[in-house]
């Protein structure tokens, strides 16, 4: 797991991991989650979390050797910059995971929440494997226990957004990952 360089300030929060970074440990995982599925029979599912994983997906997908195939889940956890404590299914899968291996694509796993409730969500269905591969990592949060397979990076206790996440639907179009200053500090 890489750590985020130094930050810079900018007009929208304080740059946390640059999009070069980014690139290159997209690239690192991407060898990695190739050299895990290189021997699969059919494509690997990349089970996309809708909205935030989505640039993460696009770049992590187009940096894969192995075939894939995609799929998208949606759900709600968030009001602003708070978790709720509660997960909502609003998009179910489309295609049939039965015996199929799945990698769960995530923009970050803070509580442990939401991954928990999607864990068990797509064991319902079947699949041979499942998997968890998230661009954000924030460990300090965690309040359900949760593996994360593949780490882009660890990151402190601080809302951030940018590359897909987003504060209220916006910032998610930010190249870089940034932390929001909410509270004036």
């Amino acid at each position: 797991m890489n750590t985020p360089a130094s930050p810079e300030t900018t007009p929208i929060g304080t740059v946390l991991i640059d999009r070069t970074e980014i690139s290159s440990r997209i690239a690192e995982l991407a060898g990695e989650i190739d050299a895990a599925y290189a021997s699969l029979e059919s494509p690997l599912i990349l089970l996309s979390v809708l909205k935030g994983s989505i640039l993460f997906l696009a770049d992590l997908a187009r940096s894969l050797t192995v075939p894939v195939e995609l799929e998208f889940i949606a759900v709600r956890s968030y009001e602003g910059t708070q978790s709720t404590g509660s997960v909502e299914l609003v998009k179910d899968v489309s295609m049939p995971l039965r015996d199929r291996d799945v990698l769960m694509i995530e923009d970050i796993v803070d509580t442990g929440t939401t991954i928990a409730f999607l864990h068990e969500h797509i064991r319902r269905h079947a699949p041979r494997s499942v998997r968890l591969a998230s661009l954000l990592n924030k460990e300090s949060r965690r309040e359900k226990s949760v593996t994360v397979d593949y780490v882009g990076f660890d990151i402190p206790d601080r809302f951030v957004i940018g590359y897909g996440l987003d504060y209220d639907g916006i910032y998610r179009n930010l190249p870089d990952i940034r932390v929001l200053d909410t509270d004036g500090d």
